[in-house]
């Protein structure tokens, strides 16, 4: 049996259902046989009421399912529950961390926690407090991986907005912090790739203030002091898979930019870019360690443009939550930043901030995790951190 076609020969849409209407709090009251000030306090807990009337009131809301309407309540209480987030590396183009693995598992499992504890996270484009955004009802503001000198932490803590972000805050009345403790991940990863046979580390890293890349780099120049190594340091000048190829390509052939020599950048320095070390002769890297984001297929193809073969000639490993890296050829080795347990971390850290008032600064270090596959795993080498 075939349906009668409707208008223009295409078959009728099926009736849709009606909706119940909601059940409000009135009909509650009616349905208790009660007022509508006593069920409303009864629910909210609230007045002066006896336990059986309290329970009465609370089995009758259940029974009908009664749902309060959480914006009208919200606003009673003078609280939106609303939580912003912003990246702070991505300035200048504003939406581009959601192309990147790390930013969208970081921004998915921070507003999936926020969720959690009944916020909800408004994702921003980074910039000025001062811009379309900075009169939302925010109970706090996330300033993911800021730059140095961010002008939106400094405006969020001048407007005596509370701040959650990286390790840059600490100390500062009105902030808490989250990070990931690069100086221990960059040593397990150099340890791992010397004892594979490394002896000619090139890192590849962003040109970028954040806090955590200037950490790398510090724990990259200490490393090399501490083993005789010259460091071998290229830049990529920009986010993107374009400009970190470049950079790659321009490791891989021996040169290297960014070998500023001393202890580490201060706060907001950049390394010295016009600098390119070659005291040991230029000898190209048998070690490839890259921080910029890029995705682990791409790192590989750049190995044999360049006549290496991954790891024969060449050991990698990229700081890199991308789910490509585990079935290239050969797998990639991946330092991950751990993005999830970073937002849960943050989130129990801050919602315990707000709901208990406290102004004490507090952080916490989430331990990072070194996946090893075959791209740095070499004939003979010794130890290993995580295989797999």
């Amino acid at each position: 049996m075939t349906e009668a076609p409707g208008h223009g020969g295409q078959p009728s849409p099926p009736p849709s259902r009606p909706v119940p209407p909601r059940v409000r709090l009135v009909d509650v009251a009616r349905e208790a046989g009660l007022s509508k000030t006593t069920v409303s306090a009864a629910l909210n807990g609230t007045g002066r009421l006896s336990p059986a009337v309290r329970e009465k009131a609370r089995e009758t809301a259940r029974r009908m399912g009664y749902r309060p309407n959480a914006t009208a309540r919200q606003l009673r209480a003078g609280r939106a529950r609303l939580i912003g987030y912003v990246v702070g590396e991505f300035a200048g183009r504003p939406w581009a961390y959601l192309d990147s693995p790390y930013f969208a598992q970081l921004t998915s499992a921070t507003a999936a926690a926020a969720l959690r504890h009944g916020y909800a996270l408004v994702m921003l484009p980074a910039g000025s407090l001062q811009g379309e955004w900075a009169d939302l009802p925010f109970e706090a503001v996330i300033v993911a991986d800021p730059v140095a000198d961010d002008a939106v932490v400094e405006d969020l803590l001048a407007a005596r907005i509370p701040v959650f972000s990286d390790s840059s805050v600490a100390g500062r009345a009105g902030a808490r912090w989250v990070d990931v403790d690069a100086g221990a991940a960059v040593r397990e990863t150099l340890d791992h790739l010397g004892e594979q046979g490394a002896r000619r580390t090139a890192l590849v890293l962003p040109d970028s203030t954040t806090v955590f890349h200037r950490d790398v780099l510090a724990a990259y120049r200490a490393w090399c002091a501490a083993h005789g190594a010259t460091p071998r340091v290229t830049l990529a000048d920009e986010p993107g898979n374009g400009p970190v190829v470049r950079a790659v390509e321009e490791a891989l052939s021996g040169g290297r930019r960014g070998d500023g020599g001393g202890d580490g950048p201060d706060a907001g320095e950049r390394p010295d870019v016009g600098d390119r070390d070659r005291s040991d002769g230029g000898d190209r890297p048998d070690a490839l360690f890259v921080v910029a984001e890029l995705s682990p297929p791409l790192v590989l193809e750049a190995a044999r443009r360049h006549g290496y073969e991954v790891p024969d000639d060449l050991l990698v490993v990229c700081v890199s939550e991308d789910t490509t890296a585990a079935y290239c050829a050969p797998p990639v080795s991946t330092l991950s930043l751990r993005p999830d347990a970073v937002a849960d971390a943050g989130i129990e850290l801050l919602v315990a901030a707000l709901e208990n008032g406290a102004d004490e600064p507090s952080g916490v270090l989430v331990p990072t995790r070194l996946l090893v596959r075959e791209s740095s795993r070499r004939a003979g080498g010794t130890g290993g951190a995580v295989s797999v």
